[in-house]
């Protein structure tokens, strides 16, 4: 991993609160004087404060963009997508969140014959000239930073439509508290989203797990299913399992 994107990983970890310096290392795998020399060069750009065995962040970061999702975790996210595409069967109709990670599954549906609903403004061109899927389109309001709609128009014409999955991404997924959004908007749409699939996956690569700065949440039903590169060994996936995920890990 290039020293610049394990710093914007280092960032995207501190987002949940103070982090030391071992955990770091095994979740990047790498050595803890590796970690010391990153958080020295984050603190030298004012980007964190240096703590007891640590760090923590000099300021709660501001809301990713679609494009800068996408510059991270690039095969992590192939990797999960690959995964989840392993369960889509042909004639499904599947409800397709915003978000980078399900971007890159709506990606591989190309040449399949599906029917697909989708608040993902940025999936549009990619599935718009393929004869065997059917897209509905989700209106309303446009986040510039997701590429995705929300708002009453969007809630009004799910009501009216079921589905067989629907693939969900989030900003943070906790134990116990569900998935973590920026807006109310956000969650209110992802929320009926989940109610109107029979199977609700979760797509989120290790970064995501546990992340819980942002402000508004959405709860997961009893039983859901998490596609993640997390190793399944990891406290974070022990934490879901017990709140009722069934988890599928990948591996790069």
């Amino acid at each position: 991993m290039r020293s610049k994107e394990r710093r914007s990983l280092l960032l995207d970890a501190l987002q949940t609160g103070e982090v030391d310096v071992v955990d770091l290392a095994e979740r990047f795998g790498v050595s803890a004087s590796t970690v010391r020399r990153d958080l020295q060069r984050l603190s030298g750009e004012n980007a964190v404060q240096r703590t007891y065995g640590g760090a923590i962040l000099t300021t709660h970061g501001r809301e990713a963009t679609l494009g800068e999702r996408q510059a991270v975790q690039g095969a992590e996210k192939r990797a999960i997508a690959l995964a989840a595409l392993a369960s889509i069967e042909d004639g499904e109709t599947l409800i397709l969140d915003a978000g980078s990670t399900v971007m890159a599954l709506g990606m591989l549906l190309r040449g399949r014959k599906l029917s697909i609903v989708t608040n993902n403004v940025a999936l549009l061109p990619f599935l718009a000239g393929e004869p065997g899927i059917d897209v509905t389109v989700l209106g309303g309001g446009l986040r510039a930073n997701s590429m995705g709609t929300v708002g009453p128009l969007a809630i009004d014409a799910l009501r009216r439509i079921t589905a067989d999955r629907v693939f969900m991404s989030a900003d943070g997924v906790v134990a116990g508290r569900g998935l973590c959004e920026a807006s109310l908007d956000q969650v209110a749409l992802k929320s009926l989203m989940m109610e109107q699939a029979r199977e609700v996956v979760v797509l989120a690569d290790t970064t995501k797990l546990g992340r819980s700065e942002q402000s508004a949440w959405a709860p997961l039903p009893p039983r859901w299913h998490l596609v993640t590169d997390a190793p399944a060994t990891s406290r974070q996936v022990a934490a879901l399992i017990a709140a009722g995920a069934q988890v599928t890990t990948t591996k790069v």
